[in-house]
């Protein structure tokens, strides 16, 4: 008993090799000799993230300059909140004291980040404003001192 076999199954089967082949090859190329290292990651990773340079100074390091500022926050709501949550990093302003080195933001939108209404947010942990309702065309910190918020700016 002779079995048929269809034509169009050589030339798939050819091609399926020729695929498998392809991949074969891309994969040897492509896949880096540290995959699997450590389980289905790249083990050069790990080296791959120590490798750049730290950009954050620290809270002391802002306290060792700024007291009035430390003394400020001690009493507040912001007292948990680092200097670089929202300065960014500050390592090139400690090393070159310039203002133009650290950023200082004056938005509303900054501080809409966390301020801004939000249904998911608990309204007891954070206090939220709408501030699209909330003294619009001002920004935030020219009634607010944001390192002490309750405290009220007159201008």
């Amino acid at each position: 008993m002779k079995f048929y076999i269809p034509p169009q199954l050589p030339r798939l089967a050819l091609a399926f090799a020729i695929f498998i082949s392809l991949f074969l090859v891309a994969r040897h190329y492509l896949v880096p000799p540290s995959f699997g290292q450590y389980g289905h990651y790249r083990g050069d990773a790990l080296i791959d993230n120590a490798l750049p340079e730290i950009h954050y100074a620290g809270q002391k390091a802002c306290f060792d300059c700024h007291q009035d500022i430390q003394d400020l926050k001690a009493a507040d709501v912001h007292s948990g909140i680092h200097c670089e949550t929202c300065h960014g990093p500050g390592q090139k302003h400690v090393g070159s004291t310039e203002a133009a080195d650290i950023i200082k933001p004056t938005g509303r939108e900054f501080c809409g980040r966390c301020h801004s209404k939000n249904a998911a947010r608990q309204e007891n942990a954070i206090f939220q404003i709408d501030i699209n309702k909330h003294n619009i065309g001002k920004n935030c910190i020219e009634c607010h001192n944001p390192h002490s918020p309750w405290e009220t700016i007159m201008k």
